[in-house]
């Protein structure tokens, strides 16, 4: 029986990855990383609401290291681009780089798959993200997958359910599928909700004004 693994951040492309597949794909863990970002206690609660919420297993992975030899500012006291500066895709991903992190993650996701006989990976890549962030890339994700031809015995596939689908795409989806956006935290800030400014929460605010959803908007930036 086929079953799957999702890479979850509790942001909005994870979360809609998760609830349009759980079903179909048999997905039965969630994997979050703690790679020291500002971010990472909303986003290890909203992981752990998203997994009650659809039952599914929830493990944390600690990857100290990784903060130790990231400058980006998702890490570091540099501030996260905002809204603003989204014109500037190149600084604006070059600011949020942090090194080879979809690679590492879904390597020790495939290290999960060949240990209990995971036959998917799920990521949240998507065509938005994919024009200034080469690891949301269809070919990324086949590079991927040729690799666990040779690295995983059980050869688990990685699918990117939001790989044609840019903000606007992902969100109507959502509303049409009724994914319970009220459990997604996409911001970059480590303040207690959507800081509404950064890049993250700009994304997410246009896709729902763009969708004409104004619940969503209250509910997710207290407007």
């Amino acid at each position: 029986m086929t079953k799957s693994i999702i890479l979850l951040s509790g942001g909005l492309d994870s979360l809609v990855s998760l609830g349009l597949k759980r079903d179909e794909l048999n997905i039965e863990l969630g994997l979050t990383f703690d790679y020291g970002q500002k971010s990472v206690s909303k986003e290890i609660e909203a992981s752990r609401k998203i997994c009650k919420y659809y039952n599914i297993e929830h493990k944390i992975i600690k990857l100290d290291w990784l903060k130790a030899i990231t400058q980006t500012s998702l890490v570091s006291d540099k501030d996260v681009p905002t809204g603003m500066e989204l014109e500037d895709s190149s600084n604006s991903a070059k600011s949020v780089w942090v090194p080879n992190r979809n690679g590492l993650f879904l390597n020790i996701a495939g290290c999960f798959a060949d240990s209990y006989g995971y036959n998917n990976i799920l990521i949240g890549a998507n065509k938005e993200e994919a024009q200034t962030f080469s690891d949301n890339t269809q070919d990324f994700i086949d590079s991927v997958n040729r690799e666990f031809e040779f690295s995983a015995q059980v050869k688990p596939k990685v699918i990117a359910p939001l790989i044609n689908c840019d903000k606007n795409d992902i969100v109507m989806l959502a509303l049409k599928n009724n994914v319970p956006l009220e459990l997604t935290m996409s911001c970059y800030q480590d303040g207690e909700g959507h800081c509404g400014i950064c890049e993250s929460c700009s994304r997410l605010k246009g896709a729902l004004e763009a969708n004409h959803d104004n619940y969503y908007i209250r509910v997710l930036f207290n407007k």
